[in-house]
């Protein structure tokens, strides 16, 4: 079972950015598609960015052209870098690992909130 650590989070103004990190445990990490959600109070968790293993990349519709997600290999850890944020930005922000067979691996969250 991957285990996924994040990092990151905090307190920012609107319009500031933020970085989060994903340090993953799998000795493969190359082939699992990563992805990062975000669940607020009240709310379902929903997708914000995916990276798959070629590289492909894919947004919600709200975060396009201010968020950015990457990952580097060697280190086996994606990033969401998170530009232009705005008050509903704010929720718990999880990592996700789906390994090419199905098997499917989530990390603790980590509070980003977006505030004056």
């Amino acid at each position: 079972q991957v285990q996924l650590v994040e990092s990151g989070g905090g307190l920012v103004q609107p319009g500031g950015s933020l970085r989060l990190s994903c340090a993953a445990s799998a000795s493969i990490f190359r082939i699992y598609s990563m992805g990062w959600y975000r669940q607020a109070p009240g709310k379902q968790r929903d997708l914000v960015a995916a990276i798959y293993s070629g590289g492909r990349t894919n947004y919600a519709d709200s975060v396009k052209g201010r968020f950015t997600i990457s990952r580097d290999n060697a280190k086996n850890t994606v990033y969401l870098q998170m530009d232009s944020l705005k008050p509903e930005d704010t929720a718990v922000y999880y990592c996700n690992a789906v390994s090419p067979w199905g098997d499917s691996a989530w990390g603790q969250g980590t509070q980003v909130t977006v505030s004056s």
